[in-house]
C-alpha cells in the first residue's frame, strides 16, 4: 500500500470520528435535551428561562463544533507524525552512512511503500559507492606496489653512482638531489601503501600492554634531536605514568610523526612542548609548537592526505603530506582520538586521547 493510501485511509478516519463526534453532540443538544426540558415541563417541574435562539445556536456551535475542531486538530496531528516518522527514521539512518559502514544496507520496510522503495534506492546508491572506494583502494595498492620495483632500482643505482670518487662536484650535487627526491617518493609510496590497506582492514595492529609515558619520553628524545639543527627548544612539560593496550610501534609512529610536523611547521628559535596527563578515562597527549598556525577555516582539512595549510611555508618544508592522515588512522585504531587547535601567529597544539588500560 502507498504513502498516499495509507494516508487517504487515515485522513477519512479522522474525519469520520471529527463529524461522528459532531453528530452525537448535536443530537444531544438539539433532540435529547429539548425532548428532557419538554418532559420536564409537563411534569409540572418550574423551568429555566428559555435563551433567545441565536444564543442556543451558539451554545449548540460551541457544544458540537469545539470539540469536533480539537478531535480533527489532534487526529490531523497524530497523522502527520504517524505519516513522517518513517521520514525521520530514513533520515537518521542515512546520516549515518560514512565511508567505513557502506556495507551495512539501510533497513526496509518490506511494505512497497514510496519509502521502501527510497530506501532500496539508498542502497543500491551506497553499493555503487563502496564498489568505487573498494576500486579506488585496489587501483592504490595496485599503484604503489608497481611503484616500489622501479623506485627501488633507482635508489640503488643513484647510491651506487655517488660511491664513484671521480664524480665532478657538479654532477655530484644533481645526483644526491635526485637520490633525495627518489626518497621522498619511496616516503610517499609507503604512506598511500599503508593508508590503503588501513583503510582496506588489511593490517592487524598487536594489542599489548604499552606504557605511553615511556613512548613520550622516547618521542620526547626524538624530538630534541630532530629539532636541534634548527634551533628549536623542546620540552617535556608533564609526563604522567599510564599505560594504554595497543600496537607499540604504531603508537611510536604516531607521536614521531607529530613531533615532527610540530618542528617542521615551527620558527627559528622556536619551542615545541610535550605533555602526558590524566583526562577522565583517557590518557590526553598534547604536543604544542609556536609555528606559523592554522586558519580556522582550514583546520577541519587538515588530517586529508596531502593537504597544505600555509602554502608559502609548506613549500619549503619537506614531507609527504600523509603524516597527519597515518596519525588519525593510529589514533582511530586504538579507540581513541585526535584533534588540532592553533590560533594563527601563535601557537599550534595537536591532541591525541587513547583509553587507559587499568590492568
Amino acid at each position: 500500500m502507498t504513502i498516499r493510501t495509507r494516508l487517504t485511509f487515515w485522513f477519512a478516519g479522522v474525519l469520520i470520528l471529527s463529524l461522528f463526534a459532531m453528530g452525537a453532540l448535536s443530537y444531544y443538544e438539539l433532540v435529547v435535551e429539548p425532548r428532557n426540558k419538554a418532559r420536564a415541563q409537563a411534569a409540572g417541574k418550574p423551568q429555566e428561562k428559555e435563551d433567545p435562539p441565536s444564543e442556543e445556536l451558539l451554545e449548540a456551535l460551541a457544544w458540537t463544533g469545539i470539540p469536533a475542531l480539537v478531535l480533527g486538530l489532534g487526529g490531523g496531528w497524530w497523522l502527520m507524525r504517524r505519516a513522517l516518522a518513517p521520514v525521520a527514521a530514513l533520515t537518521q539512518a542515512a546520516e549515518r552512512i560514512n565511508e567505513h559502514n557502506l556495507n551495512q544496507p539501510l533497513a526496509r520496510s518490506g511494505n512497497g511503500d514510496e519509502l521502501d522503495r527510497l530506501t532500496e534506492v539508498f542502497n543500491l546508491m551506497t553499493e555503487r559507492l563502496r564498489q568505487s572506494f573498494a576500486r579506488i583502494r585496489e587501483f592504490t595498492l595496485h599503484a604503489s606496489h608497481e611503484l616500489k620495483t622501479p623506485l627501488t632500482v633507482m635508489h640503488g643505482e643513484l647510491e651506487t653512482a655517488l660511491q664513484n670518487e671521480t664524480l665532478p662536484p657538479q654532477q655530484r650535487t644533481r645526483l644526491e638531489s635526485q637520490l633525495d627526491e627518489v626518497q621522498r617518493l619511496t616516503r610517499i609510496v609507503d604512506g598511500l601503501t599503508l593508508l590503503s590497506k588501513a583503510d582496506a582492514g588489511q593490517i592487524v595492529l598487536s594489542r599489548e600492554r604499552v606504557q605511553l609515558d615511556e613512548l613520550a619520553r622516547e618521542a620526547f628524545a626524538d624530538a630534541q634531536s630532530l629539532a636541534r639543527p634548527h634551533d628549536i627548544a623542546v620540552s617535556l612539560k608533564d609526563c604522567q605514568p599510564m599505560a594504554v593496550l595497543g600496537d607499540r610501534h604504531r603508537l611510536r609512529q604516531l607521536l614521531l610523526n607529530l613531533t615532527d610536523n610540530a618542528i617542521k611547521y615551527n620558527q627559528p628559535g622556536g619551542t615545541v612542548i610535550l605533555a602526558l596527563s590524566r583526562s577522565g578515562e583517557n590518557a590526553e597527549v598534547s604536543i604544542t609548537n609556536t609555528g606559523p598556525g592554522i586558519a580556522p577555516e582550514k583546520l577541519p582539512r587538515v588530517f586529508d592526505p596531502f593537504f597544505r595549510g600555509d602554502l608559502s611555508h609548506s613549500q619549503m618544508v619537506e614531507g609527504c603530506g600523509l603524516g597527519l592522515s597515518i596519525a588519525r588512522w593510529i589514533a582511530t585504531a586504538h579507540d581513541g582520538a585526535i584533534e588540532l587547535t592553533s590560533r594563527p601567529g601563535e601557537v599550534t597544539t595537536a591532541i591525541v586521547r587513547l583509553p587507559i588500560h587499568a590492568n
